[in-house]
Order: C-alpha cells, then sequence, then structure tokens
C-alpha cells in the first residue's frame, strides 16, 4: 500500500470514526498498519490507533501502539515525529497511572526542543506533566504546569488545550477544597465549547460537564451536579467512552451518598468499579473504594469500612498518591475513635499529619491546614498557595514558602 492509499484509507476510518462506527474504524486502520509501505503514513495511523484506544479505555493497547510509534519515529530520523510519539507515550503512562514514568517522558519531550512542533506541544506535554504531578499529590508543580500549559494555549490561541486545562484545574481545586475555583474553571470549558467548539468532538462537552457535576456535588448542589453528570454520561454512552463513563458512575454514587441514598449509591460504586477495574485506572479504584468505606460508615459497618480502606492504602501506596492515603487516615481516625481504640487512633493521626507535612498542604501564612474544608484559595506566580484572605489581611512583599518577590496574583 503506496502514500496515495495509505492516505485514502486513513481518511476513511477517520470518517468513520467520527460517525461513530469505532470498530470498522479500528479494522480499516489495523489494515493500513500491516499493509503501508509509507513510514509517514505508518506514523499517523498509529496516532489514529493511539488515540482511539485511549477514547475506550483501552490503555494497555495504547501503550502498545505508542511504542511502536516511537520506533517508527526513529526509522523517519525526524525530531518533530519523535517529540509527538514520545508525547503519546507519556499519555500513555499518565492514563494507566504510571505517574513517574509520565513525568520522565514528559521531560524528555521538554528537552526537544527547536523543532517545528514544539511549540504547538509544549502546551500539551506540560499539561501531561501536571496531570501526572496531581496524581502524585504534588501540588505546586502540578499547578505551575497547568499555568505552563494554559500560557501556551493562550499564546498559540488552541481553545481545545485551553479547555482540557480548564478542566484538570477543576480536578486540582476539587482536590485541595477550593469549591468556587472547583467549578469556576469547568464552566470555562464550558463556554469554550459553546463559542467555540462547533466542530469539536463532543468530549469536550462531556468532559466539562462532569468536572462541573463534580463540583456541584461538593458545594451541595446536588440537582445541578445530577442534571450535568446526566448530560455527560448520555455523550459517554453514545461515544463508547469507558473512561468517562465510569467516572460519571462514581459522581453519580457519590450524589446519591450525599443524599444518604445508600442503597442507590451502592450498585453504582460496583459498576464503577467494574470499568475502571477493566481500563486499569487505579486512582478511580482508590476514589470508588473509599466512597464506598464512606457509605459502610454511614450504616455503622465499621469493619466493612476498613476492609475496603484496606485495599484503597494499598492501592494509594502503590501509585504513590499522598492526598488518597490522607483521606484514608482521616477516615480511620473517625472509625477507630467510634470503636474507642487509641492506638489505632493515634497510629492514624501521626500518619495524616506527616502527610500534610509532605505535601505541604498548610497556608505559609497562618499555618492551618489547606484542603480540610472549602476555602478560597489564591496562588502566587511561584505557584504556591495560601488562603486568599491571608493574603488580603495580612499582605507581605514575598512568598513566605520560597520568598520570591513579586505579589501579582497567579495566573490561574
Amino acid at each position: 500500500m503506496g502514500q496515495d492509499q495509505t492516505k485514502q484509507q486513513i481518511e476513511k476510518g477517520l470518517q468513520l470514526y467520527q460517525s461513530n462506527q469505532t470498530e470498522k474504524a479500528l479494522q480499516v486502520w489495523m489494515r493500513v498498519l500491516e499493509k503501508t509501505t509509507d513510514p509517514a503514513g505508518r506514523f499517523r495511523v498509529l496516532g489514529c490507533l493511539i488515540t482511539a484506544h485511549s477514547e475506550m479505555g483501552r490503555y494497555k493497547d495504547m501503550l502498545k501502539f505508542a511504542v511502536v510509534q516511537i520506533d517508527t519515529a526513529r526509522e523517519l530520523e525526524d525530531p518533530d515525529y519523535l517529540m509527538e510519539s514520545y508525547l503519546n507515550l507519556a499519555r500513555s503512562n499518565e492514563k494507566l497511572c504510571e505517574f513517574q514514568k509520565t513525568i520522565s517522558y514528559c521531560k524528555t519531550c521538554l528537552n526537544m526542543q527547536g523543532t517545528t512542533v514544539s511549540l504547538q506541544l509544549n502546551g500539551q506535554v506540560s499539561l501531561s506533566m501536571g496531570n501526572a504531578f496531581l496524581g502524585l499529590s504534588i501540588f505546586q508543580k502540578a499547578l505551575e504546569c497547568f499555568e505552563k500549559a494554559l500560557r501556551y494555549a493562550h499564546n498559540n490561541d488552541d481553545k481545545m488545550l485551553e479547555c482540557r486545562v480548564c478542566c484538570s484545574l477543576g480536578s486540582f481545586y476539587t482536590l485541595i477544597k477550593d469549591y468556587e475555583k472547583a467549578l469556576f474553571f469547568p464552566c470555562k470549558a464550558a463556554e469554550l465549547v459553546n463559542d467555540y467548539g462547533k466542530g469539536w468532538s463532543l468530549k469536550y462537552r462531556a468532559m466539562s460537564q462532569y468536572h462541573m457535576a463534580v463540583a456541584y456535588r461538593k458545594l451541595g448542589h446536588l440537582a445541578d451536579a445530577m442534571e450535568c453528570c446526566e448530560e455527560s454520561m448520555k455523550i459517554a454512552l453514545q461515544h463508547g467512552d469507558r473512561p468517562l463513563q465510569a467516572l460519571c458512575l462514581l459522581c453519580f454514587a457519590d450524589i446519591h451518598r450525599s443524599r444518604a441514598d445508600i442503597q442507590t449509591a451502592f450498585p453504582r460504586y460496583d459498576s464503577s468499579m467494574s470499568i475502571m477495574t477493566e481500563i486499569g485506572n487505579r486512582l478511580g479504584q482508590i476514589q470508588v473504594l473509599l466512597g464506598v468505606a464512606k457509605c459502610w460508615v454511614i450504616q455503622k459497618e465499621l469493619d466493612k469500612a476498613l476492609e475496603g480502606i484496606e485495599k484503597a492504602q494499598e492501592l494509594a501506596e502503590g501509585l504513590g498518591n499522598k492526598l488518597g492515603l490522607l483521606k484514608l487516615h482521616c477516615l480511620c481516625e473517625g472509625i477507630y475513635r467510634t470503636k474507642g481504640q487509641q492506638r489505632e487512633l493515634r497510629d492514624h493521626v501521626v500518619k495524616f499529619h506527616e502527610c500534610v507535612e509532605e505535601m505541604e498542604l498548610y497556608c505559609g501564612m497562618c499555618g492551618e491546614s489547606i484542603g480540610e474544608k472549602n476555602n478560597q484559595l489564591q496562588a502566587l506566580p511561584c505557584s504556591h498557595f495560601f488562603h486568599l484572605k491571608c493574603l488580603q489581611t495580612n499582605g507581605t512583599r514575598g512568598c513566605p514558602n520560597c520568598r520570591r518577590s513579586s505579589m501579582k496574583p497567579g495566573f490561574v
């Protein structure tokens, strides 16, 4: 199969994929991969296969094609192709929650400066690296990466990238419990979809609606959360987006738990866990196990809660997800206090505070913890963040954490 026929078949696959005939598209692309004699066409069809398998949640297959794509890029001896292939390798590892590998491959990309596509891809590299740092609960570095990604998006007028960064910032602020910003950023993403997204994939709308649903639930606006989650789930089902279906099921379960409707929550947690396990989303599995444990606590089934916490702790330790560990220690504190087991209680109190110190989850001005309750936060240009009220009340000429002199509010 020569260059022209390869191009035609790739386009045929894209048309099938865009009309939701995913399996037929995959068959066309696999035939191209087997028969093409054009290395550049081979590289492009591998990119199509990587994207499709990512959206279907087939992350191990995504990784397999990313590795083959790197070999193809080396054969082409083109630095642009090599940078793109390393970005796909980073994304594959990000999806599989291999966060240290993600960061390593992203750094490799950023060291390939001077290529013609580097300016276009640097924002995507920064976003993937930020998501990996967020998975490891390294919040300052995550925020720094998201700010860089947002800057690249603005400088290159890349609205799709801006939309994706806004969704990641929604996750960031949800985790550290500034729920106003957690809602603001996905709302901004939804605005971008409405204003510029006429020709975009519906996944961008679904993604923004899901993140809005999470923020609305945290703010206690459960009807709004349900409406956004239902819209996101509808699109996810239409497009066979298994990863988003799992997240929506988790959000539905959390909404029902917030309504104290535990019997409705349990089957949704089970369905979410089934998909999370199938696709390899270990970070999502931790969230599901945490939600289930909270349900058992509500039902005063404390031993069952501890069983789930033990499984979640094993996953969190394996991933290096410090915030997950902190939440689990916090939940254990309450359980062992109720059970009157003082030795276990003290153990988890100590571990909780160790996690807080390690993640630097406290305000450098007032010394109080960040992420314990809903609080308005403000980031400085150095990406350290503080209680907004502390910055407004005390003021300072430099960051209390790193002593940088600029006090201009941060980009996000």
